[in-house]
């Protein structure tokens, strides 16, 4: 895991969030890695606190929340809350251009409540390249529920995990399975002794999986930018809200007069659904059609930046 990408020269910066006792802070340290522990649970701070002491700055550990980073709320933000721009002053990392390497590996587990919230929350700032994302392609090492991976790492055809939230991150970034862990591993039991595993009707979770998530160096070639992916998330979510509707409805329902030629180039069926396109053809749609300044010319243009904060995430 910690290998992974690994090069010569500077190494990025480790990041760990939420590491409680410190299980995993030592076992980083062990591996002779320089550690930054974001700890928001003032309980577990004196120890964090004393093995930085009895280290030669091999660890800084920092009072924070790193699922409360950049919260959109008015005045100052209240500790564990911080933006990003003082946590990476603090760690000591410059913004680096895209293309460059890994500034910053992160580890932690998702808020188990909060999963899909933070997995879009997240989306949104690197298609922005916003939040820890304006300082280059930051990494994302984290647990994340087995049904959560199943749709993340979903295919066209499998249509129970198939959905926008599957499109985008496998556009944004190289999706890898570090390591699965069952349940029972973790202490999630619940009065009556059983475990507090989230339920999932339609999905096999059984596992938490350890992910990475790598941003794509090309995410943003082509005609995809920072400025406008809010369109980008917005088309995804507008055609895979109804993922049995032709794709050819979808593009008429925007006004689009060419939109069965602009298929025809693209070698896309004309009764495909749209479910039935994988991320790049997504991707490909999404550049054509700015390309051809189609999207210009629809009420999608005019309003995406009013509607994509309110989507129901």
């Amino acid at each position: 895991c910690l290998q992974g990408g690994a090069s010569p020269g500077p190494q990025p910066v480790l990041l760990e969030c939420a590491p409680g006792p410190g299980i995993l802070t030592r076992t980083l340290l062990n591996a002779g890695v320089k550690v930054v522990a974001l700890e928001s649970n003032l309980a577990f701070l004196p120890n964090l606190q004393s093995l930085e002491n009895s280290l030669d700055g091999q660890l800084k550990v920092i009072y924070g929340d790193f699922f409360r980073l950049d919260l959109l709320v008015p005045g100052t933000l209240k500790p564990p809350a911080m933006c990003s721009e003082k946590l990476f002053e603090t760690m000591g990392v410059a913004a680096v251009p895209w293309r460059t390497d890994v500034p910053v590996k992160i580890f932690g587990i998702l808020p188990q409540r909060k999963e899909r919230s933070t997995l879009w929350r997240l989306l949104f700032a690197l298609y922005e390249c916003s939040s820890i994302y304006r300082y280059g392609r930051v990494e994302l090492n984290i647990f994340v529920s087995e049904k959560e991976y199943k749709v993340l790492t979903a295919k066209p055809e499998e249509v129970r995990a198939y959905q926008a939230l599957t499109v985008l991150w496998q556009v944004g970034c190289e999706i890898q399975l570090l390591h699965m862990e069952p349940w029972s591993s973790f202490i999630t039991n619940l009065k009556n002794g059983g475990l507090a595993v989230p339920k999932s009707t339609w999905l096999p979770n059984n596992h938490l999986c350890l992910v990475r998530l790598t941003p794509q160096q090309s995410l943003f070639t082509g005609g995809l930018t920072p400025t406008n992916s809010a369109t980008f998330i917005f088309m995804v979510k507008q055609c895979l809200a109804k993922p049995k509707s032709r794709l050819s409805d979808r593009l008429n329902s925007w006004s689009l007069d060419n939109g069965g030629k602009l298929l025809r180039e693209l070698e896309i069926p004309e009764n495909a659904r749209t479910r039935d396109l994988y991320p790049e053809d997504y991707r490909r749609l999404f550049e054509a059609l700015q390309n051809s300044n189609m999207l210009n010319e629809t009420w999608i243009h005019d309003e995406v930046f009013e509607n994509i904060r309110n989507i129901n995430l």
